[in-house]
C-alpha cells in the first residue's frame, strides 16, 4: 500500500498541472509556426499558379496571332484567357485578404 502525505500529493499534482501548462504552451507554438508557413506556402503556390498560367496562355496567344490571326480565332485567344486571367487575380486578391491570422480569444 502507498501512503502519501498531502504534501506529496499537492507536490504531484503541481508537478503534473506545470507539465500540462508547458505541453499546451508547446502546442501553441507550434500550431502559430505551422499557420505561418502554411500562409506564405498558400502565397508562393499561387504566384507559381498565376506565372504558369500566365505562360500558358501567352504562348497560346502567340502561336495563334503569328500562324492564323485572324477573324474568331483571335477574338477566342484573347478574350478567353483574359477571363481567366481576371479570376485569376480575383482569387488572388480575395485569398490574401481572407488568410489573416486571427488574433487570440
Amino acid at each position: 500500500m502507498i501512503s502519501l502525505s498531502p504534501v506529496e500529493v499537492m507536490a504531484g499534482l503541481g508537478a503534473l498541472l506545470v507539465l500540462f501548462m508547458v505541453w499546451r504552451a508547446s502546442s501553441r507554438r507550434a500550431k502559430a509556426a505551422a499557420e505561418a508557413a502554411r500562409s506564405g506556402a498558400r502565397f508562393v503556390s499561387l504566384a507559381g499558379r498565376v506565372l504558369f498560367t500566365a505562360g500558358l496562355i501567352v504562348g497560346a496567344q502567340w502561336l495563334v496571332i503569328t500562324q492564323a490571326g485572324t477573324g474568331w480565332l483571335l477574338l477566342a485567344v484573347l478574350g478567353v484567357p483574359a477571363l481567366f486571367a481576371s479570376y485569376t487575380v480575383t482569387r488572388a486578391l480575395t485569398v490574401s485578404t481572407r488568410d489573416m491570422p486571427r488574433g487570440r480569444r
